[in-house]
This record gives structure tokens, C-alpha cells and sequence, in this order.
């Protein structure tokens, strides 16, 4: 009976959320959005994603390329590294622990649960390789095991780091190793208490001494008080020989991937933004992210938008907040991130590409695809273009949501796919 309480109680709730605002059908993309009004109810729109097996379907890529299915039956698949050999490895698992504070993060939760797997996270690495060069990954073995939710992963100098959602750690690697040698080696202890969000984005320098890695707010916009936030919201610049680390930005929400660019050697970020301002509040970003750069998390938004939800309130920080380069549209949840290669072909040579998770807290549905966003000069140049789709019908069947996207130099995207459990493989026809 109260099982069925519950579950009543929560079918009024999304009854009552489908009668708020559905949102725009288009969003604001781009430097410099319109951006509308703030909305406030008593619940934000939900749509439940409708999961569905892919069958004999796949995704959609544009003319003259092919997508593959490189490996399948994987346990959550988030983001991938191609190593110097063409290997990839894949960083499979599930994390967080922060308990739900209203009956709003009870409903979300059951929201987004619906539009999740089922399958129980790896907490592995799943090394995958192509031996003959044909698109074809004849071997998929575990390379390490036993890890606490891997997310982000780097490369340099014949070291693999692995961000848990606790800790940085290396594992000493060789040329065409299949498997670690041991267990890998603390470097850093990272933020965990909470972990509201818990993924650990990274990436690393171009000389290898430095790893950056994002760590998202426990809180929508301090729910939680200020004193959970500390190290939170911010990327941390972490020195692999030493572990020492500081903050290198503040202010951003839920940095979920960085990326250096190849050219400018410039350090850039996709970030979710806050939720329960509206359908069409508050962009997710992609930014370059400046040593010492604050861009605003929980004062303000895209600049100097004041938030009035959080108090006390701040006039120098929101004074000082970065606004963003680039958006991305509002509550597409941003989870990938990764820099083109001429190998990719002419018309996406230039640009970055981002992998989209898509919304569960509009009722019209954004996201659930891979987007390519031009660059010229080092910069966003253009409008954002769909590079793969398919992931989500009108029907509201989802058979995919992509997370991380990380471009092979010899000429392919790699998406992982964190609902079919699939990473895929994006390559110009040749």
C-alpha cells in the first residue's frame, strides 16, 4: 500500500508538471543567445525517455559516412581514450551517493531512472582492438578492474591516468599492453563527499606535467549550504608528479568533459548549467576555461544574469563572472567533448564535437545526439551542426544517449553509449 501511495503521489506530480510551460522549440545557441525570461513553478517539466533496443537500426551520420557498432554488451560506457597503438579504452561504471533533499529530487530521480539502463555499472576499463586497421575491433578485454566509477581518462609519456570519482590514479603502461600490471598508483585524492555530481572530467597538457580535471557542484545552486561546496564547481590543475594541485577556474556548475585544442593548446569545457529556472533556462556551455577564470556558479548565469534563488548574494563575483563562448541550448546535458582532425573530412576538419546526453526536464526534448561546432581561429564560427541523431524518435522510443566523444587520428569519431551500452564508431567513407 505504500508502494502504491508513492507511486500515486508521484503520477499527480507529473500531472501537474505537463501543465507548466513546454518550452520553446528552438533554443539559443551560439555567443551571444537571447535569452528569455526565468520561470519558476512548482515543478519543472519531465519527460520520461522511453528506452528501446536498437535492433537492426543505428544511429544517423551525414552523407558519406558510416557508423558501426565497435563494441557492445558493456557495462556504462562514459568516456574513451585512443591510445598512441589505434587501441581505445573504454571507462565503464556508475557513481554518486548524494541523498535526495525534496520530494522534487524524488521525482526527478524516478524521471531519470526510467531513461537509464538497467545494467550495473563495470567500475573498469575495457580495452578494445582493431589489429588489421579495417574499422573491425576483433578483441574487447578488461585492461583493469575494480575501480570506483571511472570517468575521465589521459594519456602522456607512457602513463594512463584514470580519474575515479574519488581519486586520480596512473597505471604504468607499455606499447600494445592488453592488460594493467598492477594496481594503479594514487596521485590525488578528489572531492567525493556527496557527490551530487560525480563525474570527474579530464584532460591533459600538451607537455604531459599537468591534468585538469572538472569537478561538478553538489547542489542544483547550493541547496546543500555553501559549506558543501567547497573544491566543488571548479576545475582543478593537479601536477602528476607531485599530486599537488589547486583550482585553476571556479564557477562552473558541472564541467563534464574538457579537451585541450590541438592548435592553441587552450583549455576548453562543456558545462551543464542549473536547472528549474524554465524549458529554455539556463544554457549549457561550451567555453574556453582561463587560469583564474570565475564564470559565475551559483551567483549568476551566462554573465551577469543573477540568480535570486541564492543568498546571500555576491556583487563582486557576478561583477566579475566569464561569460561563456559558446551555447548550447538549454538542459541538453553536455556530457562529451573532443577537437577535429582534417582525418575527419573537409566539411568537420575545423570545429569540436560534443555529445549530447539529452533533457529529461523538458517536456519538449532536447539533446540525444552528437553536434559539431566549427571553429575558426581558435574559436566558435557558426551555427551547430548535427553530426549524429537518431538516438531519440518523435515517438519518444530512445534507443541511445551519447556521453563521450573522442576523435581517432587515423580518421573516426568514437561515441560512447551509455543506454544501449554500445560505443560506436563514426568514420568518413573512403
Amino acid at each position: 500500500m505504500k508502494r502504491l501511495n508513492t507511486l500515486t503521489s508521484i503520477g499527480i506530480m507529473l500531472l501537474i508538471s505537463a501543465c507548466t510551460n513546454e518550452g520553446a522549440s528552438t533554443q539559443a545557441y551560439g555567443a551571444d543567445p537571447k535569452l528569455p525570461e526565468p520561470e519558476r513553478g512548482l515543478l519543472p517539466s519531465m519527460k520520461i525517455a522511453e528506452p528501446e533496443a536498437w535492433g537492426n537500426q543505428k544511429p544517423t551520420v551525414p552523407k558519406g559516412y558510416t557508423i558501426t557498432a565497435i563494441a557492445t554488451d558493456l557495462k556504462i560506457p562514459r568516456q574513451t581514450l585512443v591510445l598512441p597503438n589505434g587501441d581505445i579504452l573504454v571507462a565503464e561504471g556508475r557513481g554518486g551517493s548524494a541523498a535526495k533533499l525534496k520530494p522534487k529530487d524524488v521525482i526527478a530521480g524516478y524521471i531519470k531512472a526510467q531513461g537509464n539502463t538497467k545494467v550495473k555499472g563495470g567500475n573498469r576499463l575495457t580495452l578494445l582492438r582493431d589489429a588489421d586497421g579495417d574499422g573491425v575491433y576483433e578483441l574487447k578485454t578488461v585492461f583493469a578492474e575494480n575501480l570506483n566509477a571511472p570517468y575521465g581518462l589521459a594519456f602522456a609519456s607512457n602513463t594512463l591516468y584514470v580519474a575515479n570519482q574519488d581519486e586520480l590514479v596512473s597505471f604504468a603502461y607499455q606499447p600494445g599492453q592488453t592488460k594493467a600490471g598492477g594496481p594503479p598508483k594514487s596521485i590525488a585524492k578528489l572531492p567525493s563527499e556527496i557527490n551530487h555530481h560525480w563525474t570527474k572530467a579530464m584532460t591533459i597538457s600538451p607537455d604531459g606535467r599537468y591534468v585538469y580535471v572538472g569537478i561538478g557542484s553538489n547542489s542544483n545552486i547550493t541547496e546543500r549550504g555553501m559549506e558543501a561546496e567547497v573544491d566543488r564547481a571548479l576545475v582543478w590543475q593537479i601536477d602528476v608528479q607531485t599530486g599537488a594541485y589547486k583550482p585553476y577556474a571556479t564557477g562552473l556548475r558541472n564541467p563534464t568533459a574538457l579537451a585541450m585544442h590541438p592548435e592553441t593548446g587552450q583549455l576548453w569545457s562543456v558545462v551543464n548549467e542549473r536547472d528549474e529556472l524554465g524549458p529554455d533556462l539556463v544554457p549549457d556551455y561550451l567555453t574556453s576555461v582561463r587560469e583564474g577564470g570565475f564564470y559565475g556558479w551559483p551567483y549568476s548565469y551566462w554573465g551577469q544574469n543573477v540568480d535570486p534563488r541564492v543568498m546571500p548574494q555576491d556583487p563582486k563575483k557576478v561583477a566579475a563572472a566569464i561569460k561563456p563562448d559558446y551555447s548550447l541550448g538549454s538542459h541538453v546535458a553536455a556530457l562529451g567533448l573532443d577537437f577535429s582532425r582534417p582525418t575527419m573530412g573537409a566539411a568537420f576538419a575545423q570545429g569540436a564535437f560534443v555529445g549530447e546526453h539529452g533533457s529529461w526536464n523538458r517536456a519538449n526534448p532536447v539533446g540525444y545526439k552528437v553536434i559539431f561546432v566549427p571553429f575558426a581561429n581558435g574559436r566558435p564560427s557558426g551555427a551547430p551542426v548535427d553530426f549524429v541523431t537518431g538516438f531519440r524518435d518523435g515517438e519518444g522510443k530512445t534507443r541511445g544517449r551519447p556521453v563521450g566523444v573522442t576523435v581517432d587520428p587515423r580518421g573516426a569519431l568514437i561515441v560512447a553509449d551509455d543506454l544501449a551500452n554500445t560505443v560506436w564508431r563514426v568514420a568518413p567513407n573512403r
